[in-house]
Order: structure tokens, then C-alpha cells, then sequence
């Protein structure tokens, strides 16, 4: 007999997992818990927004015009603050007519940080690039060299001050606190005693006192006539701070290697610092990657704190730009959240890159 040929009934297509409306049914939706709560910040946002839009954008002046900012006062925001003042806020105390000096030099300082971020600039020569970008932004901010007006150290401030201090300080602490790191955890009681002391006594004061006593205790010590420049004693002081918490984070990462690969590396004839090199550091630091970017960005914040010492960064910038000026007083929330999108900038940029790394590690392990 032949047989009858019966036709197989159609299945349903595939669940789609990309495109908007999956990710927003698996991150916004996946449970009740998470509906819920969706739910409840769309509607506060929904209560929000409107206000803060009216206030922010439709009944804003934006003009550098003090009486339209106080008719609008209560009802709308002042951006006019920000025109009128932003440089003052940016570039501090720095004379007016050389502030080009300081936004060229964070303009090289930035490119070189973004240009150092790109895998295809992880040369050798990038380390000749980084000297030379530190020359020419302590040439541009100092002065004194090709025919540039010298400019003290006490009139940097505002955004050039913030970024030197947190690059400097992030690359100085970094080798620091490995070798701090790696002293904690050596045999040799001596070594590790003072690993353990200098960590633990940085850490058990606030940055505020490190800053106090690298700039008015430290001079204290010093020989008759001999003076350091208060912008290098505060950068020492918050490299040492910094370097303190990040040598906890690296021994958190060292412990993590197992016991086994050590053994495997010695069975190889591989010296102690052959070790740590090749075999224990990379594990470690790429295991450290989160908690090493925390540390980084709170660096980078805590640079507001060197107001307290007469350098006036971002933060302090602003004060001295509204504290001397009677008009634009009264619109400091209008200034702070521009200083604000200026610091979420630079700090949401370090996280998304913090991801990328983690993102590259994950791939190294898959392999």
C-alpha cells in the first residue's frame, strides 16, 4: 500500500531574546518583585519629572541676566550662574588672561588618560607619551619656561587641579600598594610589620588628617629654610592614603590564588618575583578589577577634600567663584549641579570602562 503523506502541524516560532521589549520583560518584569518596583519608580518619576522639567528647562533663564534670575527666583532655575561663572569654576584662581594654559593642559592630561583606556595604545612608547604629557602640563601650568608667565601653585584650582591630583595620585599608589601587598604576605617578620603598620594607621584616620598633616604638620619637621611646595605635600598625602586601601584590595586578590599554583611555579625553578610576575599578579589584579575601580573613582572625589589647605579644586572653585559675588549667591544648587554632571561624567565613564575590563577578563578565562 502507499502510504499517505500527513503533513507535520506547525510549531510556534521561537521566543525572541533580543530587542527591546525581551529586555525590558527580563531586566524590568522578570518577577513580581521586580514589576513591582518597576512599577512604583516609572510613577514617582512620573510625579517627578514634570516639575523638575518645568523648573529646569521651561521656566529656566539661561542668560547671564541677574535680575531675569531674580524674577525667575522660586520658580525657575538660574543656568545663568553657569554662563556668567564658568570660568571661574573651571580654572580657580588661575589669571584670566592664561587660563588657556590650564585647558590645554587638561585637554593633553584627558587625551592621554582616554588614549591609554584603547588597547591599540598599550605600547611600549605609551610610557614616553605619559612623560611628555606630564612635562608639558606642569610646563603649561607652572610657567617660567618658554616664555610663559610663571604661575604659582596656590592659583591652580578648579578642573586641571581635580584631574592632576587623581591621575597622579592613582598612578603613583598603584605600584605602592602592590608592594605593600606583597610585603603583608611575606615570611620575613620585619617586612611585614611595617606593611602592616603603615596600612593600618593610614587607614585608621580619615584623608582630612592626612591632608592637615601633610600641609601644616609636616613644615613642622623640616630643617630651618627648607620649605616644600604645599601641591606636592598633598599630592604625597593622598597618594599614601590611596595606596593603603588598594594594597588591601590586591591582598584580597593575592589570597585568592591557590595554593597549588605556587607550588607548580617553584617546581619550575621560578623565582619569587618570576612568581608574582608572571603567575600570581595577573590573576590577582584581574580578580581586583571592581574594587579596584571603586577605589579609583572614590580618589577622584576625595580630591575635593584639599579645600581644607587652601587649594581650591572643582569643588572649591566654585565656593570662591559665588562667595565673592553678591548676585549670583543665591543660585549655588544651580552651580553645583553643573560641577555634579561634571564629576558623574568622569565617574560614569571609569565604571563603564571598569566593565569593559571585566568584560575582556571574562573572555582571557573562557579560553
Amino acid at each position: 500500500m502507499a502510504g499517505t503523506f500527513t503533513p507535520i502541524a506547525p510549531r510556534p516560532a521561537p521566543a525572541r531574546t533580543e530587542g527591546l521589549v525581551p529586555w525590558v520583560r527580563r531586566n524590568l518584569f522578570g518577577d513580581w518583585r521586580s514589576g513591582l518596583t518597576t512599577t512604583v519608580l516609572v510613577g514617582l518619576a512620573l510625579y517627578v519629572l514634570p516639575g523638575a522639567a518645568n523648573w529646569g528647562l521651561v521656566q529656566a533663564i539661561f542668560g547671564a541676566d541677574a535680575d531675569a534670575c531674580q524674577a525667575a527666583r522660586g520658580s525657575g532655575a538660574c543656568w545663568g550662574v553657569v554662563t556668567e561663572k564658568w570660568r571661574a569654576i573651571i580654572f580657580g584662581r588661575y589669571p584670566f588672561e592664561q587660563q588657556w594654559r590650564p585647558e590645554l593642559a587638561t585637554v593633553l592630561m584627558v587625551g592621554a588618560l582616554v588614549a591609554s583606556c584603547i588597547r591599540w595604545f598599550w605600547r611600549p612608547w605609551l610610557v614616553l607619551m605619559w612623560i611628555a604629557v606630564l612635562a608639558s602640563f606642569f610646563a603649561l601650568m607652572g610657567g617660567g619656561v618658554f616664555g610663559l608667565e610663571p604661575v604659582r601653585t596656590d592659583l591652580w584650582g578648579g578642573l586641571p587641579l581635580t584631574v592632576m591630583l587623581a591621575t597622579l595620585s592613582i598612578f603613583l599608589a598603584f605600584p605602592l600598594a602592590v608592594l605593600v601587598a606583597l610585603g603583608r604576605r611575606s615570611k620575613l617578620p620585619a617586612i611585614r610589620t611595617l606593611c602592616v603598620i603603615y596600612i593600618e594607621l593610614i587607614r585608621g584616620v580619615p584623608l582630612i588628617s592626612v591632608l592637615f598633616m601633610a600641609s601644616f604638620m609636616f613644615p613642622l619637621f623640616m630643617p630651618q629654610g627648607t620649605t616644600i611646595d604645599v601641591l606636592v605635600r598633598v599630592l604625597v598625602g593622598i597618594t599614601l592614603f590611596a595606596a593603603a586601601y588598594m594594597a588591601e584590595i590586591v591582598r584580597g586578590g593575592l589570597q585568592a590564588i591557590p595554593k597549588g599554583q605556587l607550588e607548580a611555579a617553584a617546581t619550575l625553578g621560578l623565582g619569587y618575583w618570576q612568581t608574582q610576575r608572571k603567575i600570581v599578579l595577573p590573576q590577582a589584579l584581574a580578580m581586583t578589577v571592581p574594587s579596584m575601580m571603586n577605589n579609583f573613582i572614590s580618589i577622584f572625589k576625595d580630591t575635593s577634600l584639599v579645600t581644607i589647605v587652601s587649594l581650591y579644586e572643582l569643588t572649591g572653585a566654585l565656593g570662591l567663584a559665588l562667595n565673592s559675588d553678591v548676585d549670583w549667591r543665591p543660585y549655588k544648587i544651580e552651580a553645583y549641579l553643573f560641577i555634579t554632571a561634571i564629576y558623574f561624567l568622569f565617574c560614569f565613564s571609569m565604571s563603564r570602562y571598569s566593565l569593559w575590563v571585566e568584560k575582556q577578563v571574562a573572555v582571557s578565562r573562557a579560553r
